[in-house]
């Protein structure tokens, strides 16, 4: 694999990425590319700077596939793909962030990936906070990644919704993931919410 024939962008990104980013994509290029918790179990060097590296370096590597010099090299096309892949592979395990999330939902639902999309619901419930999935939902415009974020919403713990209530950023995100624990689960401390949360609206509170 040389980087130096994947196109200027690439390679700039590439030449941009720190020693342990670049240590830890050959290291993750050689774990069986199926094994996701195998990438996550590695002794790798992540950080919130590392996944900048490879949310950009994953965005271009996914732009340069459609180049369509590189789409007449089967060879170069295989080996991009290849390293895109082990770069969402490696995001996928471990971040806790909207945007990569989307990045990796939005990348998913464009290639019809619905078992890889059901992955990156359960990461999403297991790892992201009420906050992050929030996010998720004002910053995404496809309703698929929308949905997945509301149902994991609605299945977190109602003192993680209620906290989001006081930020006006996130109050109708909230409200509706509550309204939805209310009625769609039939939760009566949720129903106890949502009228408390309609009169406050009403009294102008």
């Amino acid at each position: 694999m040389t980087i130096k024939n994947f196109g200027a962008r690439v390679v700039s990104v590439w030449e941009d990425l720190r020693p342990l980013t670049k240590k830890m994509l050959v290291g993750a290029l050689q774990i069986n590319s199926a094994s996701l918790t195998a990438a996550a179990n590695q002794n790798f060097s992540y950080d919130v700077h590392a996944e900048w590296e490879l949310s950009r370096l994953l965005s271009a590597l996914d732009e340069q596939t459609k180049d369509a010099a590189i789409r007449q090299d089967a060879e170069k096309l295989r080996e991009i793909k290849q390293l895109a892949a082990t770069c969402a592979k490696v995001l996928q395990a471990q971040t806790a962030s909207a945007e990569v999330f989307i990045q990796l939902a939005t990348r998913a639902v464009k290639r019809h990936d619905f078992d890889n999309l059901d992955r990156l619901a359960d990461a999403l419930a297991r790892r992201f906070s009420a906050g992050e999935v929030a996010e998720i939902i004002r910053q995404t415009d496809l309703a698929q990644i929308r949905a997945i974020a509301y149902e994991t919403l609605a299945t977190m713990p109602l003192n993680n919704l209620t906290a989001l209530l006081d930020d006006q950023l996130y109050y109708e995100i909230a409200r509706n993931a509550v309204e939805q624990q209310a009625f769609e689960f039939d939760n009566e401390d949720a129903q106890q919410i949502l009228e408390q949360i309609e009169s406050d609206e009403m009294n102008g509170d």
